[in-house]
């Protein structure tokens, strides 16, 4: 039955209608553009340093899903392209794995075939409660020899999805036993939805270190429930929650603005390499990206690949025309009306 629920939202995405409502704000920034930039366009740095690898642009694969044939192609894809462009990947959820053994692509192979970028392993905040403990995220990180753990934060669509887990009581305890006790750092990771300030604070003190805010403005997984929905009262329930969330250039901005340490990922609706640029400029270390890459990584990792090169030749241009030449000089570039 999972499996056929990760289908399900796959085909949903695909097809357009798990849109949010909501808008994620990059629009209303503006960067000042620089006229005379005085740099070689093709020597911008656009490298960085995460989990200990260097990455050639500040970009990661957020993660995805689906039953487990199609997900293990999509993970052989993804692995390949980020192998060869040298990005970070995050794994869809494990639960299938874990639970059932059915891999996805989830398995030894996944490393063989990305040695040497950062891999990041996942599954639900809400399985802490249904049994998952240190046990548990060992073996998935162990799994695919990820470099950290994503423990995703879903309460919105656990609350409308007919078959979801809705006791969050005594989780946050649970995510610093995980952060105490695991061998690589944990990663809370909202998904589409947004984490606000005050709830990164609590996470940074409970050990964690990475936050990626996953705001709205993307995919709306209430608005995927809704067309999952068993009867027209749960899909109008869930519907009216398909634009909830903080839009994800806010995101950024307060996470950063309460975790001023953190590594903060910035992810939920980012369309382009523009959009990357502001989420950097924003307070975000790295962009992530998943429905925007979907319908590539369904195809082939050499869509995927032109999928990025072509984001990383918009952050590039973006960086040229605000006299930026690494990302450093992103994070400080003027904005319209600053």
């Amino acid at each position: 039955m999972l499996s056929d629920r990760k289908n399900q939202h796959l085909d949903i995405v695909l097809d357009g209608r798990g849109r949010s409502g909501a808008l994620t704000g990059f629009d209303e920034v503006a960067f000042a553009h620089v006229a005379l930039p005085e740099l070689d366009m093709d020597r911008i740095d656009l490298s960085t340093t995460f989990l200990g690898r260097r990455i050639s642009a500040p970009l990661l694969v957020s993660s995805m899903t689906g039953g487990p044939a199609r997900a293990a192609a999509i993970n052989r894809n993804l692995a390949v392209a980020c192998a060869e462009l040298g990005l970070s990947l995050a794994v869809g959820s494990q639960r299938v794995a874990l639970e059932a053994g059915e891999a996805g692509g989830l398995g030894a192979e996944l490393r063989t075939l990305a040695p040497g970028i950062p891999l990041l392993a996942n599954f639900g905040a809400a399985q802490l409660n249904t049994g998952f403990g240190v046990d548990e995220a060992r073996r998935a990180v162990e799994m695919i020899g990820a470099d950290a753990l994503i423990i995703h934060l879903n309460p919105l669509q656990e609350a409308v999805q007919p078959e979801g887990d809705r006791d969050w009581r005594g989780l946050l305890g649970r995510i610093e036993a995980l952060a105490r006790g695991l061998p690589v750092p944990v990663v809370a990771k909202e998904v589409g939805s947004g984490i606000s300030g005050p709830v990164a604070r609590r996470l940074w003190n409970a050990g964690v270190r990475i936050i990626d805010v996953a705001g709205a403005g993307g995919t709306s997984w209430a608005a995927v429930e809704a067309e999952r929905a068993h009867n027209p009262r749960q899909a109008l329930v869930a519907r009216a929650f398909a634009g909830w969330g903080q839009p994800t250039a806010q995101a950024i901005a307060d996470v950063r603005a309460a975790c001023p340490e953190a590594v903060v990922i910035g992810s939920g609706g980012v369309r382009d390499g523009l959009d990357a640029a502001k989420a950097i400029r924003l307070g975000a270390d790295l962009v992530g990206q998943a429905s925007g890459v979907l319908e590539a990584a369904t195809t082939s990792a050499a869509a995927v690949v032109e999928h990025f090169e072509t984001v990383i030749a918009q952050l590039r241009v973006a960086c040229f025309c605000t006299g930026s030449a690494n990302l450093g000089a992103l994070r400080r570039a003027a904005l319209q009306g600053s």
